[in-house]
């Protein structure tokens, strides 16, 4: 039997199986290797997040982006966006180096094992395996979250953002992208840099966009009226990034109202110019039905003044976000599925200190667990502090007792997180 079987291969499973393999647990680690970034994001595209904001992490730090760049030959630096596909590489790289061999099977059923505690793994092919522990850390695709109006639309014309990792098929079409957060903007941006006719529909009146990030030496008191974190600058946004562990101890109510609206829909600094002179845009406009007619989507919408404008387009991309809910996991057993206690009003899990659920040896990683512990779960940047917790959990739920954890948020402006420091007691 496995100590741990990580399902999932993205930044949190990669760094969770650097950590639980560091510390000399015995690990199975199942997932395509950084295949939401590799399959499901454009070419084009670049990372929101700053490159001292996005490492994975392993226990000794040796493994971050600044060192995949150094040996790479290029600049990660604070201010300079990041291309995708130099995050994916460094994902890749990570992953060859810090973290034990991946098995790329898809994971098809996980469920409690028949004697002796423990959890049964299935495989596509049939296999199973046994772990004592079992990580869900299946980012965000099972939860692509597409509006009512839409969602039995057939695939040919309405598609999520995250359905595409290559967007020049829509050349010479007219496209409408509904959202107004950076998959919306950046998407419907390079729509147009691609020979498509893009327009973007989003209920909000007015795009936020993020402002050029603030220098990192800055002298002592600019930094404490506005310090940065890896979610941006300002206290809120520092406390959510580097103090997951507080958001936790919140009353449910108010975890719930931040993880529906802390860092809300906003597009990154440098797209602003490159998105205001190509994209035509409808502000204010509510989407109330949508039906196929001769091979095009027909939307009516809800305008500010109260009427009911009807558009036509070849094709939807909706950049409507995602929902942690644990009916769209259906890897997990009913059975097991069911007896997981949830958060408040919500679908996702209640958990512990260290991200395990109310089904013991079963823990949650990424977008399942930021309504758990805010918004900083939903970037690469919650990976580190996640794989330092959940470890430390496990390794105690193995040997049969509690992991204590002592708080130390960190300054921002390190390349690593060390969000907490963990010992076991």
């Amino acid at each position: 039997m496995y100590d741990m079987a990580v399902i999932g291969a993205g930044p949190y499973g990669l760094s969770i199986a650097a950590h639980a393999a560091a510390a000399g647990m015995r690990i199975r680690v199942f997932g395509h290797p950084m295949a939401s970034w590799r399959d499901h994001m454009p070419s084009g595209m670049f990372l929101k997040s700053e490159p001292w904001a996005s490492n994975l992490s392993d226990p000794g730090g040796s493994h971050e982006l600044r060192h995949f760049s150094a040996e790479r030959g290029f600049e990660a630096v604070h201010g300079s966006p990041l291309p995708i596909g130099a995050f994916t590489d460094y994902g890749l790289w990570f992953a060859a180096r810090a973290v034990p061999e991946i098995d790329e099977r898809t994971v098809t059923l996980v469920t409690t094992a028949s004697a002796g505690g423990g959890f049964r793994v299935g495989t596509e092919d049939g296999e199973s395996i046994e772990a004592s522990t079992v990580v869900l850390a299946v980012g965000v695709m099972p939860f692509r979250r597409v509006p009512e109006p839409l969602a039995e639309l057939p695939a040919t014309h309405v598609s999520h953002s995250s359905d595409h990792g290559d967007l020049s098929g829509f050349h010479g079409r007219q496209v409408t992208v509904i959202g107004a957060g950076q998959a919306a903007l950046e998407t419907a941006t390079l729509l147009a840099e691609q020979g498509a006719s893009p327009r973007l529909i989003a209920r909000t009146e007015r795009l936020n966009w993020n402002t050029v990030p603030l220098p990192l030496d800055r002298g002592v008191l600019r930094s404490a009226r506005t310090p940065l974190s890896g979610l941006g600058s300002g206290w809120t946004s520092w406390a959510y990034s580097e103090m997951p562990w507080a958001v936790r101890r919140l009353p449910t109510t108010i975890r719930e109202h931040i993880a529906r609206t802390a860092l809300g829909p906003a597009g990154a600094w440098w797209l602003k110019e490159r998105y205001e002179r190509q994209v035509p845009a409808m502000l204010g406009h509510r989407l109330h039905s949508g039906e196929v007619c001769d091979g095009r989507v027909r939307l009516t919408l809800t305008a500010p003044d109260g009427t009911a404008p009807v558009i036509e387009t070849d094709h939807v991309i909706t950049a409507t976000g995602f929902t942690p809910d644990l009916d769209r996991l259906p890897l997990l057993a009913a059975p097991l599925r069911e007896a997981i206690a949830t958060l408040g009003t919500g679908r996702a899990p209640d958990l512990s200190a260290g991200f395990e659920s109310s089904t013991p040896g079963l823990f949650f990683a990424g977008l399942l667990s930021a309504p758990s512990f805010g918004p900083s779960m939903r970037f690469v940047h919650g990976a580190t502090f996640t794989a330092r917790r959940l470890v430390a959990a496990a390794r105690g739920r193995l040997r049969g007792r509690r992991a204590f954890f002592v708080p130390q948020p960190t300054a921002p402006a390190r390349a690593t997180d060390e969000a907490a420091a963990v010992r076991e007691g």
